[in-house]
């Protein structure tokens, strides 16, 4: 493996969850730098709507720039077994049907999250909901374990991006929890 590419990869992709972090513990901070004079837009959930087009961008950029630093040149590995090619597929196609349930049941204020910025979301407890917590992320990650099941499995370096994603986005979900989660966890010992 690469360690030059994967300090670089690991650096970009961060990016992305490092933005969704601030502009959810910090969203008048965010709010205010949307308003100003160069702001990224007149609303923060059309703000991080477009930060999102363009963090999904840099990763497609960074799986296939990983793709083709270990491929030799060549984003798809040869002699790639047909059952990995069958479960990366049935994976994506699960995580995105998680995802596009979140846009379904919250709606784009809610998914860009408009709680955050005053906007009245109500709350969803209807599937994806009903599956886990989190299933914007659940189906973001597997997404990105299908992607790499298909394009780089069997090679050795297949599950070091899905790795990291997946550590990027527990720490995401567990620094965009209530600031009271860990008092209740602690009180009622779940």
């Amino acid at each position: 493996m690469k360690l030059d590419v994967l300090a670089g990869a690991a650096a970009l992709l961060a990016l992305e969850r490092v933005c969704y972090v601030w502009a959810w513990r910090s969203p008048e901070a965010f709010r205010s730098i949307c308003a100003g004079p160069r702001g990224l837009a007149a609303n923060p959930t059309d703000a991080l709507r477009a930060l999102f087009v363009g963090f999904k961008a840099l990763q497609i950029g960074v799986f296939a720039w990983w793709c083709l630093a270990h491929g030799g040149g060549a984003a798809w590995p040869p002699g790639a077994p047909g059952w990995a090619l069958a479960a990366g597929g049935l994976v994506i196609v699960v995580g995105q049907a998680l995802n596009l349930g979140v846009f379904y049941r919250l709606g784009s204020v809610g998914v860009f999250y408009g709680n955050r910025f005053g906007y009245a979301v109500p709350w969803c407890g209807a599937f994806p909901f009903s599956f886990t917590a989190h299933p914007q992320y659940v189906g973001t990650v597997l997404t990105i374990w299908g992607v790499f099941l298909v394009l780089r499995f069997p090679q050795d370096d297949w599950l070091v991006l899905p790795a990291l994603e997946t550590v990027y986005y527990v720490a995401s979900a567990w620094f965009e929890r209530p600031p009271h989660a860990s008092r209740d966890l602690a009180v009622t010992g779940s």
